[in-house]
């Protein structure tokens, strides 16, 4: 049975997955410059899954599976034109990438592949930024906390 959650706890929750969302997104730099392509590939599956999760909460669209979290994302927002075809393969691309290097053997990604995948991830998180209006900047938060 699907859990019923306030509006209040729909909105904190999918701004808390936004943030880490962001949060994951800026590890990329660092795993990039010390050679952790695989690693940096994971994370830029999870940034952008994190920021899925956020849209998904937010329209109070249920997915329990990584799998799931693709299948709605495609059925609700890029076959609406809400996300671009682009984002959709990008984040489909991702989680292959994610599945491949996670689960099988003798994968490695490449810096190419990373600076490839990076703008992708980072455009997907845009465009569901858009759709949330979410302002996660510092100083926005800061702004607000201080109201």
């Amino acid at each position: 049975m699907k859990e019923e959650y306030s509006d209040e706890t729909i909105e904190s929750l999918s701004k808390y997955r936004q943030i880490r969302a962001h949060e994951t997104l800026s590890e990329i730099p660092f795993l990039r410059e010390q050679g952790f392509y695989n690693t940096a590939a994971n994370r830029l599956y999870y940034a952008c899954y994190y920021a899925a999760l956020a849209l998904l909460t937010k329209y109070n669209i249920a997915a329990t599976t990584h799998a799931g979290v693709k299948t709605m994302l495609g059925m609700h927002f890029v076959s609406k034109g809400l996300i671009s075809k682009e984002s959709g393969r990008a984040f489909s691309n991702l989680y292959d990438c994610r599945q491949h290097g996670d689960y099988d053997d003798f994968v490695y990604s490449t810096l190419e592949e990373i600076d490839e995948l990076y703008p992708k991830a980072q455009h997907f998180i845009d465009e569901v930024d858009s759709l949330l209006q979410l302002d996660t900047t510092p100083s926005s938060h800061e702004a607000e906390t201080q109201k």
